[in-house]
């Protein structure tokens, strides 16, 4: 399976969203309510929400193709780190996701391959990145790439707080 991964374009947007918007709603739709699940994906994965991610330069947004279509993005944004993270020189692996027919066959792995080097290329020590607490395969996933556990943080799924685990790589 060739898999490329380039960064993605204000072009992008359309796609992105259907994408962002799929994957949110296949890895959470079960464990949310319709309501909160809908807030959500309004407020995080429309068109316009992903136009002005890809246009904002201190965002980087990585989209990974598999036999030529989008199966994965990444986005790593600047920011507040938790004050679990150590490191003052972190980044955020805000977004990581994986269309669902492409779990299992080294997508992913790739996907990370490329967050690692735009995170370094970045000048970042410290890669960090918040996962569900009730994601068993994310979190092992992110501890066979090397991420170790160092603490929590609250994030808000429409308006249901939920627990996510705070992971670090260092770079």
């Amino acid at each position: 399976m060739p898999v490329t991964v380039r960064s993605g374009t204000p072009a992008d947007a359309a796609a992105l969203a259907e994408l962002a918007a799929t994957t949110f709603r296949d890895a959470f739709g079960a464990d949310n309510s319709p309501e909160d699940l809908a807030l959500h994906l309004a407020q995080s994965y429309g068109i316009s929400q992903q136009t002005a991610e890809l246009s904002d330069p201190a965002i980087t947004t990585l989209l990974a193709f598999a036999d030529g279509a989008l199966a994965g993005y990444a986005q790593l944004r600047p920011g507040q780190a938790p004050g679990c993270v150590q490191s003052i020189h972190s980044i955020e692996l805000w977004r990581f996701y994986v269309a669902r027919e492409w779990h299992g066959r080294g997508l992913a792995q790739q996907l990370m391959t490329a967050v690692v080097a735009a995170a370094r290329g970045r000048k970042a020590a410290t890669l960090w990145l918040g996962v569900w607490e009730h994601n068993p395969r994310a979190q092992a996933f992110y501890k066979k790439s090397g991420f170790t556990d160092v603490g929590s943080q609250t994030f808000l799924v429409g308006t249901d707080a939920q627990t996510d685990r705070v992971m670090e790589l260092s770079l």
